[in-house]
């Protein structure tokens, strides 16, 4: 598990219609929407100035950060074949793709991971994408114990959901989920990357939040019209800006691999090479790596400082600093 730490700019939006006229239209879940041309340069905390081209460290105020834990769902039935030919990503029998009985152990492994490292228990959130082989990664990994008939909680996932012949996973203990259509994979065409509806949804993953969705059916995805590049990638920049707004200061995020490569190759340009590479390499199935997200223009505007922070001067007292007396002294002369 890596840990990088990257700054997001300020938020520019803008409102226009693309003029393309076959564009996709993101209105339910772009508002505003951004635009690349008018991102200014994204920075990234740079760990080194051994080079010339690296900037120096940063610092932030650790309540105007967050501890984002980003993971690529396990592998899906649309991976075995996709991965050897990229055309089968185009069969219709690959909709909405659930999880394979490898994808299932890969989720297995990382459930332990989380719990081994003590992760587990720092969550405050889990944020899914809305599709069948994330949210059943989502459930996996991050929810309850075995569920039984007659439990007072709703379950995370009932009993062989998606065809995957697993037992019913608990709500229980298990930090809160939530589905947003924001960090959905590359949007249009691929069969596999169309949801189905959320009542259906509901039904397979009774305790997962949906209220973040505001339509029943897909009307993202265009079987005629695939998001271009720089599409996916705004939209990734607004959910990066949502995730500031959000007040919980540790949040799992299970997405998908396109959609994190497009969102986060606009990271580390100014880093150190290596850092840059270490930030946009493709995920692997299943992985996990950890990022620090600060908030340098203050989108978030926690103003809640870290329990750690003490105001100090408690019992009031005298306490100039030396160089002031210093300043002081010599402003008289």
């Amino acid at each position: 598990m890596t840990t990088v730490a990257i700054t997001l700019p300020p938020p520019f939006f803008h409102t226009t219609t693309p003029s393309h006229s076959s564009s996709i239209s993101l209105a339910a879940i772009l508002r505003p929407r951004f635009s690349l041309s008018s991102l200014p340069s994204i920075r990234c905390i740079s760990l080194s100035s051994a080079m010339d081209n690296v900037s120096s460290p940063s610092l932030f105020p650790l309540h105007h950060c967050k501890v984002i834990h980003l993971v690529r769902h396990a592998q899906g039935l649309h991976n075995i074949e996709g991965e050897k030919n990229y055309k089968a990503y185009m069969k219709p029998e690959y909709f909405d793709a659930p999880l394979t009985p490898l994808g299932w152990q890969q989720v297995d492994n990382l459930r332990r991971h989380v719990r081994d490292c003590g992760l587990y228990n720092k969550i405050e959130l889990v944020i899914t994408s809305p599709l069948l082989r994330t949210l059943q990664t989502t459930v996996g990994v991050f929810g309850g114990e075995g569920y039984t008939d007659g439990m007072d909680v709703l379950p995370m996932m009932v009993a062989n959901a998606g065809n995957s012949d697993r037992s019913a996973i608990s709500s229980l203990n298990c930090p809160p989920i939530m589905a947003v259509e924001l960090c959905r994979e590359h949007l249009g065409v691929h069969p596999c990357d169309r949801r189905r509806h959320i009542q259906d949804y509901q039904c397979l993953f009774p305790a997962i939040d949906f209220s973040q969705i505001e339509t029943d059916e897909d009307t993202l995805w265009k079987a005629d019209v695939r998001e271009t590049k720089a599409e996916v990638a705004a939209r990734g920049m607004n959910f990066m800006n949502w995730l500031l707004t959000r007040k919980e200061k540790e949040i799992a995020v299970v997405t998908h691999s396109g959609f994190l490569m497009h969102t986060l190759s606009q990271f580390g340009n100014d880093c150190h090479p290596l850092m840059k590479d270490e930030i946009s390499k493709r995920f692997k199935n299943c992985e996990l790596r950890s990022i620090v997200l600060a908030d340098r223009n203050m989108i978030g505007s926690n103003s809640n400082a870290p329990v750690t922070n003490y105001p100090g001067k408690i019992p009031d007292g005298p306490d100039l600093p030396s160089d002031l007396a210093d300043e002081k002294e010599n402003s008289h002369c």
